[in-house]
């Protein structure tokens, strides 16, 4: 399943995010969401309004010099990583990559290891023409399907193309 949705600024690339976490069940562990979009796009201002929308007070940083940013929300754990200075798939290993199993993995620049395309739950790619956001929405397994279901019904997207 696909969802094309305009984004007409910032604020709903932020609902977006915000949409997303709402409609999360409750046990996320192993989950995998991809982020893809140049620089400028609004991964970082998806991501933002996800993690607050499971409870984040405070800044929510791009990961981009810290590689990787956990956050502890409402009794699940959230990984918000940043592979763009990545060079390879083997630096995921210094990055302890596999102890983030234990929560869900929010990942832009996921190009920078392929295989992470192919293992997403959900692979979210947003582009921007200057004036708005376009936003594709493709569940990948079938969790991600009924993620995206839910989504679909959530009375904010009355208008999405679904493909």
């Amino acid at each position: 399943m696909t969802i094309v949705l305009t984004l007409p600024d910032e604020a709903a690339t932020t609902k977006l995010g915000t949409q997303l976490a709402r409609q999360l069940p409750a046990s996320t562990d192993g989950w995998l969401i991809v982020l893809q979009g140049q620089l400028g796009a609004g991964k970082s201002t998806l991501a933002r309004g996800f993690v607050r929308a499971l409870g984040h007070v405070g800044p929510v940083p791009s990961p981009t010099y810290t590689l990787v940013e956990p956050y502890e929300l409402a009794g699940r754990r959230v990984y918000h990583a940043d592979l763009y200075r990545i060079g390879s798939a083997d630096e995921l290993e210094f990055l302890g990559w596999d102890e983030l199993a234990d929560g869900l993995l929010l990942v832009e620049w996921p190009e920078r290891v392929p295989r992470l395309l192919e293992q997403a739950d959900l692979r979210i790619a947003l582009a921007y023409d200057g004036k708005s956001r376009m936003a594709t929405l493709t569940a990948a397994t079938e969790r991600g399907h009924a993620w995206l279901a839910g989504l679909k019904s959530d009375a904010v997207l009355a208008t999405p193309a679904v493909l």
